[in-house]
């Protein structure tokens, strides 16, 4: 479907004294899979019902393609919305659920049928067609509540979260189908998140929202493995965030210190002097035996080796003061130490460290290190 091209302009919506979202201004092209990620109480959900019309903007603009929506209603405008619970009917069948918004466009009986009859079959489910919700599965609902809004062939569809109550496998297996649904559809769809993973999985682009602004947006590879901002770096996926003092241009980067020790950060601020930040992923450090030399190395001490399956996560605890967190393969083969208080050296390669500046965007608190589930995947439980 041609057209589906949403633009924010300095959008902002305040509450009473409070500002739920502070003059946001982003781009998203036709037929993009957009994710609008962040924290409980960052903007992301008033965003999204904004773009609906749930909410009116106190200043700004809402433009699809090209036109202001800002003080439109809901159902004059070309979007439609999928919610976290589904919100279908349960006296109704779920062909007839499917079709509930057809009777406001007054089709006939047979173009109903056939609307319906291809929307089911683009979720899967022309099967279940007679059933009422109750006999459904979570997964499923979720399909029937993705034909309800894609059979009234919209240019815009929002997600407000919609694999949220599902269990963990159910919803990795849903990601794959739902980027592959939208790639089919060729529309538009704008998707809120908290679950950096779902984010990294399925978007085209993503914005990380904090505090009611766009920390940062970009395509999912550039902004794990780039990020402009410590809050960034920290909230997306898993990062070891250390306090160090940068000490301007060195050679492939910028020299910082942590503590006593020296090291050359490649990626980030070469410029930078002063107190800073120190950012590296825990996929890319390297666990060597202690006495190993060389730059970019810090002597340290095992303190938990935890067993994830495909990961071994080893916290670590550095002779310059920091405890950060290291994942290593699952090979089958005995490449770390594997009790606590083993003596280690600690590789931190110069492109994979990143020297970033303290204040200007919000820094989440430090936090325990996680070492749960979720670390396997590669996802912050923050």
């Amino acid at each position: 479907m041609a057209g589906g091209e949403v633009q924010l302009v300095d959008l902002v919506k305040r509450f009473g004294e409070f500002t739920a979202v502070d003059g946001i201004n982003l781009d998203m092209p036709p037929g993009e899979f957009f994710s609008l990620l962040g924290p409980s109480g960052c903007g992301k959900t008033t965003t999204l019902r904004m773009i609906a019309g749930f909410e009116r903007p106190t200043e700004g603009q809402i433009l699809l393609d090209g036109a202001d929506m800002a003080q439109t209603p809901p159902h004059k405008r070309d979007v439609n919305t999928v919610f976290q619970n589904y919100a279908l009917f349960p006296h109704l069948t779920v062909e007839e659920n499917v079709g509930f918004g057809l009777k406001y466009q007054k089709a006939s009986k047979e173009e109903t049928r056939s609307r319906v009859g291809k929307a089911l079959e683009l979720v899967q489910m022309p099967q279940f067609a007679k059933r009422r919700p109750n006999q459904l599965s979570g997964g499923q609902q979720q399909r029937v509540a993705l034909a309800r809004a894609l059979i009234l062939n919209p240019k815009v569809l929002l997600l407000d979260e919609p694999l949220g109550a599902l269990d963990a496998k159910l919803r990795k297996r849903l990601q794959i189908e739902l980027k592959a649904l939208q790639e089919e559809v060729g529309i538009t769809f704008i998707y809120v998140t908290h679950d950096q993973e779902e984010a990294l999985t399925m978007s085209d682009r993503i914005a990380v929202m904090s505090q009611g602004r766009v920390e940062q947006v970009g395509a999912p590879k550039d902004i794990y493995e780039n990020p402009a901002t410590a809050y960034v770096a920290d909230f997306l996926g898993v990062s070891n965030l250390m306090d160090g003092d940068a000490t301007g241009p060195a050679p492939n980067g910028c020299g910082v210190k942590l503590g006593e020790f020296s090291l050359v950060a490649g990626q980030g601020e070469p410029d930078l002097v002063g107190a800073c930040k120190v950012t590296i992923r825990p996929e890319r450090i390297d666990i060597e035996p202690q006495g190993t030399t060389g730059e970019n190395r810090i002597p340290g001490i095992v303190e938990r080796v935890v067993y994830v399956g495909a990961t071994l996560q080893v916290i670590l605890h550095l002779a310059s003061g920091e405890t950060i967190q290291a994942w290593v393969p699952n090979d089958g083969e005995a490449l770390v130490p594997r009790s606590s208080g083993d003596a280690i050296v600690a590789h931190f390669p110069v492109d994979a460290l990143r020297v970033l500046a303290v204040g200007g965007a919000a820094v989440l608190e430090t936090a325990e290190l996680e070492v749960a589930s979720d670390g396997a995947s590669g996802t912050s439980t923050r």
